[in-house]
Formats: structure tokens, C-alpha cells, sequence
């Protein structure tokens, strides 16, 4: 970009000189030949004043796609623990992908019984993060036609969707601990829900349906709470309790993960050397454990990134739904016991 002193240096004038007069200031005293001859290097170098900067930058930001993202939980659900790192990533990949891409107008909204009609106001698209039940799929399909589902994919036929394959995810895991030789596996797990309808958890009936063909399922062995570090630390000390541990559990997330084995901790039970666990998320504090997790690498922030992708490009004119998967990743660490 061409400085001030660029155009001084050609025009044969002082940087002073040059400034005054491209911003008007009316007590210069110069030749017209001079004003003209620094307009005309200014122009032939793109030089632009940081007023016409500013002004084009707002006109940007103006133009710009007004993007909505919608989330699932009130914000009193939030306070009670609900949102799970999980979607917080997905979320932090959305709006860095909008930050990059100089959208400033992006609205965040959350579902309230309410004001559900706020989500249909001026937007040019819907970013819906986590799943929604069929009366809310209702209310945002008035919103616009630009609507993409990241980490769900109600209607493929119709809107665009960044997911990823629980099936495969889970099943990577289970063979891993599998393979490591463990025949009585446990499954610590929460509820994928919108408000009280309770979803299908693909990481849960993956795991009935694989242990099942191996002739090892116990459903005294499978443990549902909500996916919180709370919840896995209870749900823990109440497996504890009850005595006749599984050899190793899968669990549904790495903070349920974290709260089972600080409940391990606390009965002195050792990972993986009495309890090996694999996990799933791969958040940053999974590394950092205190035993670091084995767990499935999710892109959260990929999926977030390559949804504002498919938005912005169904906003230009794309007709033809798609169905994004993104792939996933197992990540080997201490807490499956490597043998």
C-alpha cells in the first residue's frame, strides 16, 4: 500500500506537504501545479486517506451477510451446567471463520419459550448449532432459506450440515479397548436433549450394538447423567459404589471423563492400572489430565469454520444442498492402558 512518504518521494514535495493537501486543510498555501501534481501521484500509487479507509470499511461491514447462530440451551440452562465444551468449540470456530472473513453483524440467540419469534428477524442466515426439535425446525425454516445444522442433520434433503460420524468415532474407541484385551467395558454417557425431548446418542446405541456382537454387554455396566464434569464424577462414585467394576469404560466426553477419574482418585483406584478409560472430544484439557485421556479427536472448531463456508456460499446462490463430514481422529494416551 503506498505511504504518504511514497507519494512525497515522487511528487518532489515534503511529507507535510503531501498530507495537507489530501486532507484539504484550507490554510495550505501551494501552487496549483503542485496540488494537482501530488493528486496525480497519489492516484497513479492507489493511495487511499485513512477517512476513505474508514468510510470503505464501513460500507464493508455494512454490505456484509447478517448471520444468525442459534444454540439450543436458555441461558438458564447454561447456568445449570448444560453446555458442554463440545459446542462452545463448534461455537469459537463460527465466529472466528466470521471474524476472518470481516462479518461483524453475526447475532448469537438462544432458544427462549418466550421470545422464539426473535430468530426470525433480520438475518440473511442461520448458523444452528446442536440439535432442535420439530417445533423449533418450524419456527427457523421461517427465518430464511440459508440455514446450516452443525452437529445435526434433520433434513439433508433441504439444508446444509457439518456433522461428524458418532458410529465410526465410537467404534474406533471400543476397538481400541478391545484390542487392548478388555471383555468387561462400561459406558458412561449423557443425554442429547432439546428442552425435554430426549435425541437418539449415536455414542451410546454404537456402543450397545458393538458389545452386543461381541457377546459382552452388560446394561448393569452403562451409566447415563448429563455430559458434565459433575455428572462423570458422580456417576463415578456411584459405579464405586456398587462395586463390580468394569474393566474399562468408554466414556461420552472428555469432561464426564475428567470428573470419573478424580472419583477414581479419591477411592484410589488407578488409571488405567485397575480402570482404563477412552473418552471422546479430545478438549485441550484432556491432554492435561491428570492420567492424559485417550479420546476421539472431533474438529469442533473445523466444523464451525466450514459452516460459515457452506453459509455464505448458499447466501451467493447455491441451490444444491450438502451434507459435510468431518472426519474424526482417536488419540492414543495413557488412560487406555497401552499393553
Amino acid at each position: 500500500m503506498a505511504t504518504i512518504k511514497d507519494i512525497a518521494a515522487n511528487a518532489n514535495v515534503s511529507s507535510s506537504t503531501v498530507s495537507r493537501v489530501l486532507n484539504n486543510d484550507p490554510t495550505i498555501s501551494v501552487t496549483p501545479e503542485t496540488r494537482d501534481r501530488i493528486l496525480e501521484v497519489a492516484k497513479q500509487l492507489g493511495y487511499k486517506t485513512v477517512r476513505k479507509r474508514k468510510t470503505e470499511q464501513k460500507l464493508t461491514q455494512s454490505n456484509s451477510p447478517r448471520i444468525g447462530i442459534f444454540l439450543p440451551h436458555t441461558l438458564e440452562e447454561q447456568e445449570d451446567g448444560v453446555d458442554d465444551p463440545y459446542l462452545t468449540s463448534i461455537r469459537q470456530g463460527v465466529e472466528s471463520e466470521c471474524l476472518n472473513r470481516g462479518i461483524f453483524t453475526n447475532k448469537v440467540m438462544r432458544l427462549s419459550d418466550d421470545h422464539q419469534e426473535q430468530i426470525i428477524d433480520d438475518i440473511d442466515g442461520l448458523i444452528v448449532i446442536g440439535s432442535i426439535d420439530i417445533n423449533v425446525m418450524h419456527l427457523v425454516r421461517k427465518c430464511s432459506d440459508n440455514i446450516v445444522f452443525v452437529n445435526c442433520s434433520p433434513d439433508e434433503d433441504k439444508f446444509d450440515s457439518v456433522v461428524i460420524d458418532f458410529e465410526k468415532a465410537t467404534t474406533s474407541a471400543l476397538k481400541h479397548l478391545l484390542d487392548q484385551g478388555y471383555k468387561k467395558i462400561g459406558y458412561i454417557g449423557g443425554k442429547e436433549r432439546f428442552k425435554n425431548q430426549v435425541i437418539e446418542d449415536k455414542r451410546h446405541t454404537t456402543f450397545v450394538k458393538i458389545l452386543k456382537s461381541e457377546g459382552l454387554y452388560n446394561e448393569d455396566h452403562v451409566f447415563i447423567g448429563e455430559y458434565t464434569m459433575t455428572h462423570g464424577y458422580e456417576l463415578m462414585k456411584t459405579i464405586i459404589k456398587k462395586g463390580n467394576l468394569p474393566e474399562a469404560f468408554f466414556i461420552g466426553s472428555d469432561s464426564m471423563s475428567i470428573g470419573a477419574m478424580r472419583a477414581l482418585r479419591e477411592a484410589n483406584l488407578k488409571v488405567p492400572e485397575e480402570i482404563a478409560i477412552a473418552s471422546f472430544n479430545d478438549v485441550q484439557m484432556a491432554r492435561f489430565a491428570s492420567t492424559p485421556l485417550t479420546t476421539v479427536k472431533v474438529y469442533t472448531e473445523q466444523m464451525g469454520r466450514t459452516s460459515i463456508q457452506l453459509l455464505l456460499d448458499r447466501i451467493a446462490g447455491r441451490e444444491l444442498p450438502l451434507k459435510v463430514t468431518v472426519p474424526t481422529k482417536l488419540i492414543v494416551r495413557d488412560s487406555s492402558g497401552l499393553k
